[in-house]
């Protein structure tokens, strides 16, 4: 596959986001524009409502700016048996539009039931079975689909912390969403995650990070959204992350799936045309590209 053709976008680089209050919120036609006036071929699906809810009309409005869907993201409560059963009902639902709409991974995060990403929560052992329990019935869900199914460790949810993701890696073997920027503002490290891990990669979502501001996320001394605004996601190349490292190694390991430029952002009101989220963006690309054109010419 051409090397650039796995580089995705996702709404979220562009502010679109499910969380209530996340600044403002650009409509999908010029989302949809600017990513496709930079040459990505697919993007993520953003939160429910952004696309058309008919997965066909959804791919058709797609199809118009020359973009597929890749998948998107799913936040679901799975570590509760009494909430396990509204959790997988989502699952099946938006499994259902991702496959109709021509996807092909749906990306699962172990949410705790608040709004937003301020909540932490520490499962108990019990809690942890059950999870990984619910993982297995989404796993099934996503197979009947013909989706792979990949958990996000995110910050904000039940899978948040270095100890969280090595007690997943170790607990079951349900594919990874290896989120640069997540990793680091929940105290992990990119690099040691795709070292350990990379077989278990099935996408991945690219961002960079302010370490001195995600430190004090990760220490519980600013807030998750509050690190946002203040821009602890930055366009790679301009923060602490090892980006290269991360993708020089998957790319050793064979990993063949998604880049998606994924940089959260909030804005105030809507850019003027040509600025905003679309520079971050571009650069992002041009990083990723760069990246993988060395791989490439390394392999030669």
């Amino acid at each position: 596959m051409n090397q650039e053709a796995r580089i995705a976008g996702a709404p979220i680089s562009w502010g679109v986001n499910e969380v209530p209050g996340w600044g403002y919120q650009m409509g999908a036609r010029r989302v949809l524009e600017e990513a496709a006036s930079l040459g990505l071929p697919a993007i993520e699906s953003g939160p429910e409502g952004f696309l058309p809810e008919d997965p066909a009309e959804a791919s058709r409005v797609l199809g118009q700016h020359g973009l597929r869907l890749v998948g998107g993201f799913v936040p679901v409560v799975l570590h509760r048996a009494d909430a396990r059963e509204e959790g997988l009902a989502s699952v099946e639902r938006q499994a259902g539009f991702f496959a109709a709409a021509g996807a092909d991974v749906l990306i699962l995060a172990a949410d705790t039931e608040g709004d937003g990403y301020e909540e932490t929560v520490e499962l108990d052992a019990a809690a942890w079975g059950e999870l990984f329990e619910g993982l297995s019935l989404a796993e099934e869900i996503g197979a009947r689909h013909g989706l792979t199914v990949a958990v996000h460790p995110h910050f904000g949810t039940a899978i948040e912390r270095p100890h969280h993701v090595r007690r997943f890696l170790e607990g079951c073997e349900t594919g990874l969403c290896l989120d640069t920027g997540h990793l680091m503002v929940g105290g992990d490290d990119p690099v040691e995650v795709a070292e350990l891990a990379a077989d278990r990669v099935r996408i991945v979502h690219l961002k960079d990070v302010d370490r001195l501001l995600s430190d004090l996320v990760a220490a519980g001394k600013v807030g998750f959204e509050d690190a946002v605004r203040q821009g602890v996601f930055k366009a790679l190349g301009d923060g602490d992350v090892e980006t290269g490292r991360v993708i020089g190694l998957l790319e050793e390991s064979g990993y063949e799936g998604w880049y998606v430029l994924e940089q959260d952002v909030m804005l105030d009101d809507e850019p003027e045309e040509g600025k905003g989220p679309i520079e971050d963006v571009r650069k992002s690309l041009e990083f990723v590209r760069s990246v993988l054109d060395g791989e490439r010419k390394d392999k030669a």
